[in-house]
């Protein structure tokens, strides 16, 4: 899983084709940390249909700010950089985020 920061970003994301997935997250959200080795088995899972991002926002505050992260954990799903889905903090599992990988992937 790719590490993001401010400096690759719009590269990574924005300007990639196809699908990437972005686990926003910080080193005091909880949540965040127990959904991180599901993200990886995903990214495992995945890797031929969703390139696997992370960004800890709190060495990018204004990108998240940007994406309009208001919540942690926030998992986005973006096709060709634009935002496809996005699952908040009331609503991420591991579930969820296996199901909207399929719904939108086809896999």
């Amino acid at each position: 899983m790719l590490e993001l920061d401010r400096e690759n970003f719009e590269t990574e994301v924005l300007k990639k084709e196809g699908f990437v997935l972005v686990d926003y997250w910080s080193p005091s959200c909880e949540p965040c940390k127990a959904l991180m080795p599901a993200i990886a088995e995903l990214a495992e899972k995945y890797a031929d249909k969703v390139h696997f991002t992370s960004l800890d926002i709190t060495k990018a505050r204004r990108v998240a700010i940007g994406q309009r992260v208001l919540g942690l954990p926030t998992i986005i799903l973006y096709k060709d950089g634009e935002k496809c889905e996005e699952l908040n903090a009331d609503v991420v599992s591991a579930e969820a985020v296996e199901e909207m990988i399929k719904r939108h992937t086809g896999a």
